[in-house]
This record gives C-alpha cells, sequence and structure tokens, in this order.
C-alpha cells in the first residue's frame, strides 16, 4: 500500500481489490493444511520469505514501471516493496528488522528490481525477465543464508576513526 500511495495510485490496490484479501487467505488456508509438510521443511519461513522477496521486489518495480516512473524510481520502489513487509513483520515481532543486519536482503531485491527493469528498457520477454528477476533475487537471498554470505563492513579499526 505504501508503494501505491508513492506511485498515485489512489486508492491503495491493497484495499479496493478483493483478490489480495483472497490469496493472503488462501496462502494462510494452504499452510495451516500442509502442516506437516511445512513443519518437515528446514527453514520454511526462509523459505517463503526468500521467494516474498524476490515476488514483491519484481512486482513493485512493475507498477513503478506501468505508471510512467523512470527507471531510478522503479527500482527504488521494487527494494522499498520487497523489504517493507519484512521491517513490519520484524518490527512487530520486536526484533531487529533483517534490513539492519549484514545478511544480503536489500541487496537481493535490488538485484531482482534492476533486472526487471533493464529487461523492460531493453524490451526482453516480459514472462521471461519476470521470472529470471524473481529467481536471481530468491537464488541471492537463499544461498545468501544457506551458505552465510554476508555485506562486507567496516573492520573495528576503521569505526574508532570515525
Amino acid at each position: 500500500m505504501l508503494r501505491d500511495l508513492c506511485i498515485g495510485a489512489v486508492p491503495p490496490a491493497g484495499l479496493t481489490d478483493w483478490r489480495y484479501l483472497a490469496v493472503a487467505m488462501a496462502a494462510a488456508w494452504m499452510t495451516i493444511a500442509a502442516s506437516a509438510l511445512v513443519v518437515r521443511l528446514t527453514h520454511p519461513v526462509t523459505l517463503f520469505d526468500s521467494l516474498g522477496l524476490g515476488l514483491f521486489a519484481v512486482t513493485g518495480a512493475q507498477k513503478a514501471m506501468i505508471f510512467g516512473h523512470n527507471a531510478e524510481v522503479a527500482v527504488l520502489l521494487g527494494v522499498v516493496t520487497a523489504v517493507g513487509g519484512g521491517v513490519a513483520r520484524d518490527v512487530l515481532l520486536n526484533r531487529v528488522p533483517v534490513i539492519l543486519r549484514r545478511e544480503i536482503y536489500a541487496s537481493a531485491a535490488l538485484v531482482g528490481a534492476v533486472i526487471e527493469v533493464a529487461g523492460e528498457r531493453l524490451g526482453w520477454v516480459s514472462s521471461g525477465r519476470t521470472w529470471v528477476a524473481l529467481m536471481a533475487c530468491f537464488a541471492l537471498r537463499y544461498l545468501s543464508l544457506r551458505y552465510e554470505w554476508n555485506l562486507p563492513r567496516a573492520s573495528a579499526r576503521d569505526r574508532k576513526r570515525d
């Protein structure tokens, strides 16, 4: 909804289109129905969060482009759309948001949004670029968690100089 307000899509689609609520309810019921399978997954939240990150990065960038915004705005709104839900989740759970840790999170969303916007600008087939962008974001996020990849940070010596 924040993305829609930023691009001028008023009222936000989440409040005017019943399908958003229907998808959320269907996902909740499917999770409850498949709870035995979900419990057997090693890290179900990580898997679904990684998929959601890619999906929201790509759709956020797409919607900004549909509303006629430039590439920079589309990429920015793709990233904001993708990480916004995770930040809200972490704040509600009283945790430090993932985006504020060393993990590769917003960077993965950035990769997905950039691929979507660049592909659109280069004239790539819509469904193909969407899947490539989504899978690149998902793969980067999921593999970074699996193999414990992190973003670099300043050493203690560098921080003391500041």
